[in-house]
C-alpha cells in the first residue's frame, strides 16, 4: 500500500470497495436480502434462511460473520409467544455491503 492510499489522499477506485467478508456467496445473499429491505426495514431470519436456502446454523455461522465486523445487527423478539429473530444492515454495512457490489462491477465491467 502507497502512502498517499494509506492517507486516503489518492483517488479511491471502486475496487477498493472490495470486501472480503461480505463477498462468500451466501454472506452476500444475506447482504443483498436486508439491503432490499431499506434502511429502516428488518427481514425475519427464518426468511432469509428459507431464501438462501440453507440450515439454520449455516445461516447462523454466516450471520455471526457479518455481525463480527459490524455489518449486521439482530434483534429479538417475541411473536406468537414465540422468540423471533430479526435481521438487519447497520450503516457501515450497508456501506461496506455498496461498496462491494460496486467493486465486483468495476472487476466485472473492466
Amino acid at each position: 500500500m502507497s502512502a498517499e492510499s494509506a492517507t486516503g489522499s489518492a483517488a479511491e477506485s471502486p475496487i477498493d470497495g472490495f470486501n472480503p467478508t461480505i463477498h462468500p456467496p451466501n454472506r452476500l445473499k444475506i447482504c443483498a436480502a436486508l439491503d432490499a429491505a431499506g434502511a429502516a426495514g428488518q427481514v425475519e431470519f427464518a426468511t432469509v434462511q428459507e431464501r438462501l436456502g440453507v440450515s439454520a446454523s449455516v445461516l447462523s455461522k454466516q450471520v455471526s460473520a457479518l455481525m463480527d465486523e459490524g455489518y449486521v445487527q439482530q434483534t429479538r423478539a417475541k411473536r406468537n409467544s414465540r422468540q423471533r429473530v430479526w435481521l438487519s444492515l447497520t450503516k457501515e454495512g450497508r456501506a461496506a455491503y455498496r461498496a462491494h457490489v460496486a467493486a465486483l462491477r468495476a472487476i466485472v465491467e473492466g
